[in-house]
């Protein structure tokens, strides 16, 4: 359970971090933090432990998260943009 919380709470950190990176303009914290856990799994399947900037693994984490989670984050963008219809003049 401690775990999960911990997840949670890393993927809440990357996705507010992540939606002012791309200005999401989500307008929902809770899909921000959604797109952080989601975007905290692909960036842990993209880079795992590549991403060792610092000596501390939490900050690791939180760095490697938010990578996925702007990855995430940029590609609902351009989908939201590539679905919005477009006006003809």
């Amino acid at each position: 359970m401690q775990e999960i919380l911990i997840i949670c709470l890393i993927g809440a950190i990357a996705g507010w971090i992540a939606g002012a990176i791309v200005d999401s303009e989500s307008g929902s914290f809770l899909l921000d933090i959604l797109i952080g856990i989601i975007g905290g799994y692909i960036g842990y399947r993209l880079f795992g432990g590549k991403l060792n900037i610092t000596d501390n693994i939490w900050v690791n984490k939180v760095i490697t998260a938010t990578a996925g989670a702007t990855i995430l984050a940029l590609i609902i963008k351009l989908a939201r943009r590539a679905a919005r219809p477009r006006r003809s003049i």
